[in-house]
């Protein structure tokens, strides 16, 4: 018995074929690009949410510890590089029926605002996911200017 990725059959053909076009492209573009699906690396899925003193940016990395990840920032670009090490022996069993999860290196990097103080920016990992808290400069929160009255 094979075991392959669901698609909701529901969907009107228009759609679906939409969907296999897109699965066809990414083999295609992978293969070509990357070597293979086996080579084509992954790249962790991000957040980033503004509140009144912070930018945050969580992202994605399950199976990976603090130590497997590296965050720099310079020239007010601030880039997370890690890698995910998995490996896989081509023997008899396990027979793999879909192998979608991606393994290596990666790196992505993000353009900060000036608004951003970047000698405070603090991170922290907990269950997969790791938590880079971007404090705003005093400037850019934004006050509230007293009037006073003269006379």
């Amino acid at each position: 018995m094979s075991i392959t990725r669901y698609r909701n059959r529901s969907w009107p053909t228009p759609l679906r074929d939409i969907d296999q076009v897109a699965d066809q492209f990414n083999r295609l573009f992978n293969e070509r690009v990357f070597g293979g699906p086996e080579n084509a690396g992954w790249a962790p899925r991000v957040n980033v949410e503004e509140t009144k003193d912070h930018l945050v940016l969580t992202a994605e990395l399950p199976g990976l510890r603090p130590e497997d990840v590296e965050i720099e920032v310079e020239n007010n670009i601030l880039t997370l590089r890690g890698r995910k090490e998995e490996t896989r022996e081509e023997k008899e069993e396990p027979r793999y029926h879909v192998w979608e999860r991606r393994y290596g290196t990666f790196q992505r990097s993000f353009s900060l605002p000036r608004t951003v103080s970047s000698e405070n920016i603090g991170a922290t990992f907990e269950n997969g996911v790791l938590r880079v808290e971007m404090p705003k400069a005093a400037e850019a929160k934004g006050r509230k200017i007293e009037i006073r009255a003269e006379g």
